[in-house]
């Protein structure tokens, strides 16, 4: 006697984030999106001024919750004084509070500079480590900082999703994650190899300058052309 047995239908698996399935068309779109990019500005650079690795993290940190204007404003002065951890050292909180009080959570980024320089101090000879871990141990460095860092010195393909790169990945059906982290997830994959050390700085440029957040700049735009999202703001 031949036992039958019930067909059991398995759930759908949810795909995880920045494991969607992605299209040979959806694949050549993105190349070439990127390809354009490249073509318009090729070794795309933060526009915070920084003359080191430790003056680049340090500018970094304290652009949290602050633009780029108003920290390269505060570190004018704050690094002809105290390039080095061991100068900030030297420095004090109070000091470099003198410096960096026009920006916004002056007094806990203070903190967390000082703490960062004792750290570079004890742990590493005063010079700031060029690899995620020890970065991400720094206080007041976390993920998106160090991945700003790391992309900037073309270390480690990372892209840094702040939010104009969030908006940018959104509008450009690069990316469908509701977090910084899924977004994060989604370009890795998305984006070719060779782009993904200057992808977060196209981003954020674009973002900042054109594809702002009320009313994108598409008349101007070079890339609008690859934009799905291009006839809902023209003309708008």
């Amino acid at each position: 006697m031949v036992a039958t047995m019930a067909l059991q239908t398995k759930p759908a698996k949810k795909a995880r984030p920045g494991t969607r399935r992605i299209s040979p068309a959806q694949r050549q779109r993105v190349a070439t999106l990127f390809d354009r990019f490249e073509s318009l500005e090729l070794r795309p650079k933060t526009e915070l001024n920084y003359r080191n690795p430790y003056e680049l993290v340090t500018a970094v940190a304290l652009s949290a919750q602050a633009t780029d204007v108003q920290v390269n404003k505060a570190t004018g002065s704050l690094f002809d004084v105290a390039d080095s951890p061991e100068k900030m050292l030297a420095l004090g909180e109070e000091g470099l509070i003198r410096h960096i009080a026009s920006i916004g959570l002056f007094r806990t980024k203070a903190r967390n500079v000082m703490a960062a320089a004792r750290i570079l101090m004890d742990r590493h000879g005063g010079q700031v480590p060029l690899n995620r871990n020890d970065l991400e141990s720094l206080p007041g460095v976390g993920r998106k900082t160090a991945s700003v860092v790391l992309n900037e010195l073309d270390i480690e393909p990372a892209i840094a999703v702040d939010t104009h790169v969030f908006r940018v990945a959104h509008r450009l059906k690069l990316a469908a994650g509701k977090t910084p982290d899924a977004v994060e997830a989604e370009l890795m994959r998305i984006v070719p190899g060779p782009f993904q050390t200057r992808a977060h700085h196209w981003m954020i440029l674009h973002g900042r300058y054109v594809c702002v957040a009320r009313k994108p700049r598409c008349e101007i735009c070079k890339i609008s052309d690859l934009c799905p999202s291009r006839e809902l703001f023209l003309g708008a």
